[in-house]
């Protein structure tokens, strides 16, 4: 795993244990757990945001057009 064998976990989870204690650091797995799982589901649904994204662009373009319509008119 990445090169790191189970001494340098051990001596990294001993450091994150004196560094945060033992009452924050199920709170922190949990937060860290959670990113990793939107993260994951945000990669599996790039169709969603993609039309989402171009939704917003269609809109600010028609506002836009809306704008020299106005324009031209005046």
């Amino acid at each position: 795993m990445f090169g790191i064998g189970p001494w340098e976990l051990m001596l990294v989870f001993a450091i994150v244990l004196l560094l945060f204690g033992g009452k924050r650091l199920p709170g922190i797995a949990i937060g860290l757990g959670s990113a990793i799982r939107n993260f994951k589901t945000a990669l599996k649904e790039p169709e969603t945001n993609t039309n989402h994204e171009n939704n917003l662009l269609e809109g600010q373009k028609m506002t836009t057009e809306q704008k020299i319509a106005t324009r031209a008119n005046t």
